[in-house]
């Protein structure tokens, strides 16, 4: 019998760990492991060819040297810039054969019409995401009543990343962003939060979005798809291995700064000890 390994969930950098913290709430049996690229971060202005490479580069490193046979790629970025050209090019030619990579835009795509009431929603992200029509594609396929407005926030990133999520500068950004999405369609009647860093502005966007517009984080939405990928596919599950435990690795090479921030986006007050690893 072959040796079950863990499940690989990647990030550009901290954000991932938005959607990491509700994969183990929702499936706490199984052992994960994180690997955060914060030396080459923020993900999000680079061009499609070099976001392709480090992501490889990311998933090689989950499937060859970690053993994941399932990893997620909790970047929106990463996932519409990387995802198909590595499921269809690249991943055939890692690991022993019949590993997974999923992302997080199609099960985000595929909610979106069970969540608004009137058709009409909003969509935050970084540039890349925006750019990329990612989106746009996917919600279209699952229904054509949609009308989705996405609307780029390249400030908001930056701000979490250094702290200043909770502080006063972030409030402009914030209020900014949301008074041009409900310009550019004040029908609206829900946003979703296309970046996984972004719910640590959420009470924020709250503030500043009408009343009644209700806000959704990606985060529980992939995990309740990664339960039912799992029940689909009982070859990928078998695979796992489920001790409840979870690594936490970076390509930064200071690790301890890694664990400091890395309990803000878990919103946990559990010590984390990150292992720094090369790609």
């Amino acid at each position: 019998m072959s040796e079950k390994r863990p499940i690989g969930v990647f990030d550009s950098g901290y954000g991932g760990l938005t959607v990491l913290r509700y994969l183990r709430e929702r499936l706490p049996q199984y052992d994960f492991i994180y690997l955060g690229d914060n030396a080459r971060a923020p993900y999000g202005t680079r061009s499609f060819d070099l976001i392709y490479e480090f992501t490889k580069d990311a998933v090689r490193h989950l499937i060859e040297d970690e053993g994941c046979p399932l990893v997620i790629l909790a970047c929106n970025t990463a996932s519409a810039k990387a995802l198909r050209t590595i499921q269809q090019r690249d991943l055939e030619h890692m690991g022993r054969g019949g590993e997974r990579v999923l992302g997080v835009i199609r099960p985000t795509a595929e909610t979106i019409a069970s969540l608004t009431r009137n058709n009409h929603v909003g969509l935050f992200a970084t540039p890349g995401t925006v750019a990329s029509c990612s989106y746009d594609i996917e919600v279209a396929k699952q229904s054509d009543k949609i009308a989705l407005t996405t609307h780029a926030c390249p400030m908001w990133v930056p701000l979490v990343e250094n702290g200043e999520a909770a502080g006063e500068g972030a409030d402009y950004f914030v209020r900014k962003e949301c008074r041009a999405l409900m310009e550019a369609d004040p029908e609206i009647d829900t946003v979703v939060l296309a970046c996984t860093h972004y719910p640590l502005l959420l009470e924020k966007i709250r503030q500043y979005l009408p009343q009644g517009v209700d806000i959704v984080s990606q985060g529980p939405l992939v995990a309740e798809s990664l339960e039912d990928y799992l029940r689909r596919h009982p070859e990928i599950e078998s695979r796992l291995s489920r001790g409840g435990t979870c690594r936490f690795t970076t390509t930064e090479m200071g690790a301890d700064r890694f664990g400091e921030l890395a309990a803000m986006f878990l919103g946990s007050h559990e010590k984390i000890e990150a292992e720094t690893v090369k790609l």
